[in-house]
């Protein structure tokens, strides 16, 4: 900005020639510069106060519509901030590959009394007996009435249970918060889940900890908070498993067995897609393990994973498979079958006389001791010996379960000529169903060696080679012929190629020795033949079948048949449709009308 002197040089020579007075010159010129400042001033305070009065339009705009959206809303009651930290954050969901729920958190609330504060202790204690059955009154009364200052009544209670304790109006009976675990679908792949239970407890929160299956097997990922709640994924169909469920429940009623396990395997990714063990319980409301006796016959019991028994004639398979993959044998190698098989004090023989000789394949089909213990001899014990090493037999299961290292395979300390024989058809060793359904997946699967696992997954697994394809797909083709013309024919689905081995094994007595009356009858099957894509495996424990005039236990008449039905159902679950040979159009003529 230029600024105009005060007293300009050449004015004040000019007033002097005029004698005019050169000061008035300078308080014309202070004049002017005031009125200058004064009006930038004005413009400058006049702008401020526009803004501010925009400022302060806005302002009670805002405050006015606020105000409007409070009035249209409706009055709610204030609720307190909780502070400090709850003793854990809530456990994340576990649900199927399909993502539906099969275990989540449920609000509720726990009862305790605080019996300083109570008006009428002896009338809460009756009223509170006659809530909960299961309370004694007079151990109530002592509790409200002693010295002490807190007392735990419920750890959870129902919402119904809840306004009843309200009615009871006594001040000294109060809630607490807190999440419980809820499995809505009750029983179904209850030995899968396991079970959750508290863990530390406070009045207004609890831990909630998982004390079996994958619940406890996942508990740090289940409570994570990093996690932020993802759920886990398990590979479990709930179709499938609750279809599963309710066929080997009707197939153990009537073939008057004592307990049951079905296991569906994908041979491909190693996901097990059911896993039944029967008699199950219900999660939500777990039973104490058994104090005394046999923890095997306890609901709890996982009869698919901690169950270890000798398997029958299922094992013949693996006998057969290696001694063709070592080229001792091929599938119409002349097998002799002449018996009894003596070794020492020994004597092997078969259920029916086979004739002399019989083909490896017929060998399977037949089911024969005596040929499979002649196939073992050339195999030899430390070829056996790996060779079920290799399949897992002798390691327990690497699946993701709590209770799977406690289902340690029995294999003889000794591994001598005779257990080689016996071993090769199934006796001598004793395993669970799932080691079976694993190795059984190895064959299917084109002789990978496959490993179970319990959750979700869409890789296909490359494990170590146990079988060339070509000794796996004859196995295969060997276990079809089972079932078309052998142990195995009422196994047999239209349309679904079933392939599979029978296995009758007699029971063991704790004692020592074997039961003459009571047998584990196994079926394990892989379907469709012509490519397999899933492995079953149905376990009976004491089945027997009194539709005829003598009681049959073989697994050919109790298990198979329980079997087949369980492919009948899921297969289609399963999104398999059958496959429908095309009848011989030789000899028709087309006609018209």
């Amino acid at each position: 900005m230029i600024r105009t002197p005060l007293r300009p040089l050449a004015r004040v020579l000019k007033a002097r020639e005029k004698g005019e007075n050169p000061a008035a010159i300078e308080a014309e010129n202070k004049r002017r510069r005031h009125e200058e400042m004064h009006d930038k001033a004005k413009n400058r305070a006049e702008g401020r106060l526009l803004v501010l009065g925009g400022v302060f339009f806005l302002a009670f705009s805002a405050i006015g519509i606020q105000m409007g959206v409070m009035a249209s809303t409706e009055a709610e009651e204030p609720t307190a901030i909780a502070t400090g930290n709850p003793i854990i954050g809530q456990r994340a969901d576990i649900v199927d590959r399909n993502g539906r729920i099969l275990a989540t958190n449920f609000d509720t609330y726990a009862l305790y009394a605080q019996p300083q504060q109570m008006v009428d202790p002896d009338g809460a204690a009756t009223k509170l007996a006659e809530i909960f059955p299961e309370l004694d009154r007079e151990r109530l009364i002592t509790d409200f009435t002693g010295s002490r200052k807190f007392v735990w009544i419920r750890r959870q209670i129902s919402p119904e249970q809840m306004q009843a304790v309200h009615d009871i109006g006594d001040p000294g009976l109060l809630f607490g918060p807190r999440e419980m675990r809820l499995y809505p679908n009750g029983p179904v792949a209850s030995h899968i889940l396991g079970g959750a239970s508290f863990g530390r407890e406070g009045v207004d929160s609890a831990e909630v900890i998982g004390v079996a299956g994958v619940e406890r097997q996942f508990d740090q990922y289940l409570r994570d908070p990093a996690n932020e709640g993802s759920p886990l994924a398990l590979s479990i169909d709930l179709t499938v498993q609750a279809a599963a469920e309710r066929v080997l429940q009707g197939g153990m009623m009537l073939m008057n067995a004592k307990g049951a396990t079905a296991i569906l395997m994908d041979v491909r990714t190693g996901e097990v897609i059911s896993m039944v063990s029967l008699p199950d319980f219900d999660p939500n409301s777990r039973p104490q393990p058994l104090t005394t006796g046999s923890q095997s016959d306890s609901p709890l019991f996982n009869r698919a994973v901690q169950g270890v028994y000798e398997l029958g004639s299922t094992f013949k398979i693996f006998a057969i498979a290696q001694a063709m993959e070592l080229g001792l044998v091929g599938a119409n190698t002349m097998i002799d079958t002449k018996g009894p098989l003596t070794w020492g004090r020994f004597r092997i023989s078969d259920f029916r006389n086979y004739g002399p000789q019989l083909s490896t394949t017929d060998v399977i089909v037949k089911s024969s001791n005596i040929g499979t213990a002649r196939i073992a001899q050339e195999i030899g014990a430390d070829r056996q010996k790996d060779f079920l090493s290799s399949l897992g037999f002798l390691e327990p299961s690497s699946i993701e379960l709590s209770e799977a290292p406690s289902g340690r395979p029995l294999s003889p300390r000794q591994w001598s000529e005779i257990s080689t024989l016996t071993i090769s058809y199934g006796h001598g060793l004793s395993a669970s169903p799932l080691h079976l359904a694993a190795a059984y997946a190895t064959i299917a699967n084109g002789g990978t060696r496959v490993m179970p696992t319990i959750l979700k997954s869409s890789e296909l697994q490359q494990g170590p080679r146990v079988l060339s394809p070509e000794v796996a797909a004859e196995a295969v083709s060997m276990m079809r012929q089972v079932v078309v013309r052998g142990t195995a024919s009422f196994g047999e689905v239209p349309g679904y190629e079933v392939a599979g081995k029978t296995g009758t094994a007699d029971k063991p007595m704790p004692t020592g020795g074997y039961y003459e009356d009571k047998v584990i009858a196994t079926f394990a099957a892989t379907f469709p033949a012509s490519a397999p894509r899933y492995v079953l495996v149905v376990t009976l424990d004491e089945p027997v079948e009194t539709s005829g005039t003598e009681p049959r236990r073989t697994a050919g008449w109790t298990a198979v048949p329980v079997g087949a039905e369980m492919i009948r159902r899921i297969a289609p679950l399963l999104g398999m449709r059958p496959q429908v040979d095309m009848a011989d159009l030789t000899g028709v003529t087309l006609t018209s009308n």
